[in-house]
C-alpha cells in the first residue's frame, strides 16, 4: 500500500536510456561551462517541474546547463536508483523518495551532505527530518506537501450555517444536520479500495498529538493500534459514520472520480482524501476551485487538532558528483529551495499543497482546498508527518481491513487488532528488533 500511495502522490521514479551519465553530454565544456544530468521519474508531476526548473535555473546561470533524464516508477525505478548509486553511475543530481525509503539508499555512504548549506535552515522541519541521516540533511523538497484531510463543500456548509469542526463530536453533529437536509454527509469510495484508509492514515496527527512516542514504540513493537486509544480512534471513527448512516448510498462501488464529482456537485458534503486529487477535481469541475475547501480530520482535542501530511520527494547529490559539477549541483539545489525555485515549479504544474521552504508562497488562483492547508503548515505543532514517514512498519492489508470496518462487516476493535497482526510479517522481514 505504501508504494501505491507514493505512486498516487507522484513522489518517485523515471525511464532510463541505455546510455550512461557520462555519455549524455554531462562533461565540462570549454570555457568553464558545466552540464548537469538530473534524473527524475517519468510522471508529469515530477517531469514537468524538473524541466521548468532546469530551464529557469539555466537562464539565471548561463554557464550551467541542466539535462533532465527519466526513469520508470515503482520497483523497476527504485532498483535503477540503487544500482546506479552502487556502481557510481548516478546522474549529477536526482529525485527520490523522502522518509523511510530514503534511508534504504544508504545516504551517509552514497550522498553529499547539505548541513553546511545556508538554505537548510529555511526548510520545513518536518521535511528536513525525512531527508536526514545521522545529524546531516541530504535533500531539498521538490513540489508541495500532500495532506490527508477532509475536502468539504463550502456552499453546503454556508447554506446550513455549519462551521469547520475541530473535534469529532462537532463533526458528527454537523453530519446529523447535513443528513437532515437530504445530503450525504460523508463520501466514501470503496470501489477504489485504497481510498478507504484516510480515516486511519489521515488521523495520525491526532495520534501523535496524544501520544508523541507512538511511532517509535510502534516500530519497536511496544505499541499497537488496538491497545492505544488514540490510534484505535481512526478505526472507530470509520465505524461511527457507517453505523450512523452518514455515507453516500453507493459507497461500496463508487470510485475516486465518483466521489470527487459528488463533492463538487453538492451531492455529498465531505470526502476524506489526499490533496493530490484536488487538481483533477478542479480540471473536471472548475467551480470546485472556490466551492471546495479543506479541514484536518477532527480528533478529541480541539486545541491539538492539525493536519497529517505526506512529504514531497527530495533532490539529492550523489558522492560521485565532484569538482565543478558539485559546485553547480549545490547551486541547483539552492535554487530549488528558494522562492524563485518554488515559483518555477508552480509555473509548471499546480502544487498539491504548500511548499516546505520558508519564503515560498502559493501562486494566485490556487484552489481553495490547497489554500486551506497553509495555516496548518505555518503554525508550529499543527501538522505532523504521516506514520509511514516515521516508521517502516505498514501492513499490506490495511485497505481491505478499512473497507470491512467502513462497510459494517467488522467492528473497529477487531479491525485494529487484525491490522496489528497484518504488520507483524513485514516487521519481521525488515529484521526490526522486538518482533
Amino acid at each position: 500500500m505504501r508504494s501505491r500511495i507514493l505512486i498516487l502522490l507522484a513522489t518517485t521514479s523515471l525511464a532510463l536510456s541505455a546510455c550512461s551519465a557520462g555519455s549524455l553530454g554531462d562533461s565540462d565544456d570549454e570555457g568553464g561551462a558545466v552540464t548537469l544530468s538530473f534524473l527524475v521519474d517519468n510522471s508529469d508531476a515530477s517531469l514537468k517541474p524538473a524541466e521548468r526548473v532546469a530551464k529557469d535555473f539555466t537562464a539565471k546561470n548561463p554557464n550551467i546547463t541542466v539535462k533532465v533524464e527519466t526513469r520508470p516508477g515503482g520497483t523497476e525505478g527504485d532498483n535503477i536508483v540503487k544500482t546506479r548509486l552502487a556502481t557510481g553511475d548516478m546522474t549529477d543530481v536526482f529525485l527520490y523518495n523522502s522518509g523511510s525509503l530514503f534511508q534504504a539508499i544508504a545516504p551517509q555512504q552514497n550522498l553529499v551532505p547539505l548541513g553546511d548549506q545556508p538554505y537548510v535552515g529555511q526548510l520545513d522541519a518536518n521535511f528536513r527530518s525525512t531527508v536526514t541521516a545521522g545529524d546531516q540533511p541530504y535533500g531539498v523538497p521538490m513540489g508541495g506537501v500532500t495532506g490527508g484531510a477532509v475536502l468539504y463543500n463550502r456552499k453546503i456548509f454556508a447554506d446550513l450555517g455549519l462551521r469547520v469542526p475541530k473535534t469529532w463530536a462537532e463533526f458528527m453533529a454537523g453530519n446529523a444536520r447535513i443528513k437532515a437536509a437530504g445530503i450525504a454527509p460523508v463520501i466514501q469510495t470503496f470501489g477504489d479500495t485504497w481510498t478507504s484508509q484516510l480515516f486511519v492514515l489521515g488521523d495520525f496527527h491526532n495520534v501523535a498529538a496524544a501520544d508523541p512516542q507512538f511511532a517509535a514504540n510502534y516500530t519497536a513493537n511496544k505499541a499497537k493500534f488496538a491497545t492505544t486509544p488514540a490510534a484505535l480512534a481512526g478505526f472507530q471513527h470509520q465505524q461511527d459514520v457507517y453505523d450512523a448512516g452518514y455515507l453516500n448510498k453507493d459507497f461500496a462501488s463508487a470510485k475516486l472520480d465518483d466521489g470527487l464529482k459528488q463533492l463538487a456537485q453538492g451531492k455529498g458534503a465531505q470526502y476524506p482524501m489526499l490533496t493530490f486529487a484536488v487538481g483533477g477535481m478542479v480540471a473536471n469541475f472548475p467551480e470546485s476551485a472556490k466551492d471546495v475547501g479543506l479541514f484536518a480530520l477532527p480528533g478529541d482535542d480541539a486545541a491539538k487538532n492539525g493536519l497529517t501530511v505526506w512529504s514531497p520527494a527530495g533532490i539529492y547529490i550523489p558522492k560521485s558528483t565532484e569538482g565543478a559539477k558539485l559546485d553547480a549541483a549545490r547551486k541547483l539545489l539552492a535554487y530549488i529551495a528558494s522562492p524563485d525555485g518554488c515559483a518555477s515549479q508552480a509555473a509548471a504544474i499546480a502544487p498539491s499543497g504548500p511548499f516546505l521552504v520558508k519564503g515560498c508562497t502559493l501562486p494566485a488562483g490556487i484552489p481553495q482546498a490547497i489554500k486551506d492547508m497553509q495555516p496548518y503548515i505555518d503554525a508550529p505543532g499543527r501538522s505532523s508527518l504521516a506514520l509511514e514517514f516515521l516508521s517502516p512498519v505498514k501492513g499490506p492489508s490495511l485497505e481491505q481491513i478499512t473497507v470491512e470496518v467502513g462497510s459494517g462487516i467488522r467492528k473497529a476493535p477487531a479491525g485494529a487488532a487484525l491490522y496489528d497482526e497484518d504488520v507483524k510479517k513485514q516487521a519481521q522481514q525488515l529484521g526490526l528488533e522486538g518482533w
